[in-house]
């Protein structure tokens, strides 16, 4: 099992966007310290609800500051960037990193993003599957044109190339994390093999060679997408046990009747987001979240502005609230563990993406990611 912590860089009520910033930032480096896995960075434009706008520029900050840890973004919005900029980038980070990122994409949503980048309203609606099959060429392939509808262009080399990756290196000559092979710090080895996605970390051998690419699905229609690519998914945190498992049990038939097979369905490694908070009783947890998390919600949902003026319902902070503490592992260390142990038993997910700064308090959301790797790691092995 491998945990890892979501990051949404949430400005709460009374907070700059420096302040949410810089815990965005103490927490992924509070979740290296504490043996995590990884840490999946979100992406929001012109919101309060997160106000970093850019994840992989703020995933390049972070894999400098980190030595084991993946590094993903969850998610880079793909109808706002052209997929060769966004796969340059991924490539860049996927080499100096020595393999250590993963790119998470997804279609975002109606806003007013559209407008302001001159992405348009079809970029949404219509063309994301030729920008996701763009960005994979770029990611997989020497040479890239294309005559789609979106993008035209002449073939143009790949540079840099995602497969010249150095085994198990990244650029200045140490061994990623500093850890000897076998050697492995608790949350497992930072460098895995994701054979569903065709690029085996590292090495020069046959066949495709990149970074991650992992999608995020909330409809049957961007499952089967990704299922048809071989590509793993990242389900949202506001999906509970038995949602998810079904959309793993539509994945796996679209996948399978795509001509992948069983072995590397198996082997997809998709991505389960939630919320944590740990501590000694479940009402304190409760209560910690219950007082922060319904007015960040209130103001970051609200502000959300749709690019045709559509109407749209927004979930009711405080019930949302609640929704999640009974999803996600709220609650003592013991209840934690059990909840995300249930969660992979029932979906067959055994990769997290817990959102750890829903107090909004620094300190708190410190002490939050430390008992999550000091306390319900040891829990889960």
């Amino acid at each position: 099992m491998r945990v890892g912590v979501f990051v949404l860089a949430a400005q709460f009520p009374g907070q700059g966007h420096g302040e949410a910033l810089h815990r965005a930032v103490r927490s992924a480096e509070a979740a290296e310290a504490a043996g995590l896995d990884s840490v999946w960075l979100a992406e929001h434009h012109f919101v309060p609800y997160g106000v970093c706008p850019s994840a992989v520029t703020l995933a390049a900050l972070l894999l400098g500051r980190t030595q084991r840890m993946r590094v993903g973004t969850a998610v880079s919005v793909l109808p706002t960037v052209h997929p060769v900029a966004l796969g340059e980038q991924a490539a860049l980070l996927h080499l100096t990193s020595g393999g250590r990122f993963s790119l998470g994409v997804g279609r975002g949503g109606p806003w007013v993003d559209l407008e302001v980048f001159g992405a348009g309203l079809a970029a949404y609606e219509k063309h994301f599957p030729e920008s996701l099959d763009l960005l994979l060429r770029w990611l997989r392939e020497s040479r890239v044109g294309s005559e789609g509808e979106r993008f035209a262009f002449r073939e143009v080399p790949v540079v840099p190339r995602p497969g010249d990756l150095i085994d198990g290196y990244p650029l200045g000559g140490h061994p990623v994390g500093g850890h000897p092979v076998g050697g492995h710090p608790v949350g497992g080895c930072p460098i895995d093999r994701h054979p569903i996605a065709g690029h085996p970390a590292g090495g020069h051998g046959p066949g495709p060679a990149g970074p991650e690419v992992v999608v995020a699905c909330t409809s049957p229609a961007t499952v089967r997408l990704a299922a048809e690519r071989g590509l793993p998914m990242l389900l949202g945190m506001h999906c509970g046990d038995e949602e998810k498992a079904d959309m793993v049990a539509l994945w796996r038939s679209h996948a399978l009747a795509s001509g992948h097979d069983m072995e590397t369905v198996a082997a997809a490694g998709h991505v389960s987001a939630g919320l944590v908070q740990i501590a000694d009783r479940r009402t304190a947890a409760e209560e910690a979240l219950a007082k922060a998390m319904p007015g960040w919600l209130k103001q970051g949902l609200a502000a959300h502005v749709t690019v045709d003026g559509r109407q749209r319902a927004m979930r009711d902070p405080v019930r949302y609230t609640e929704l999640l503490c009974r999803l996600h592992p709220v609650g003592p260390p013991s209840l934690a563990a059990d909840r995300l142990a249930a969660t992979a038993e029932r979906t067959g997910i055994t990769r997290f993406a817990l959102l750890a700064e829903g107090s909004g308090d620094l300190a708190a959301t410190e002490d939050n990611v430390r008992r999550l790797g000091a306390e319900v790691l040891p829990l889960l092995r």
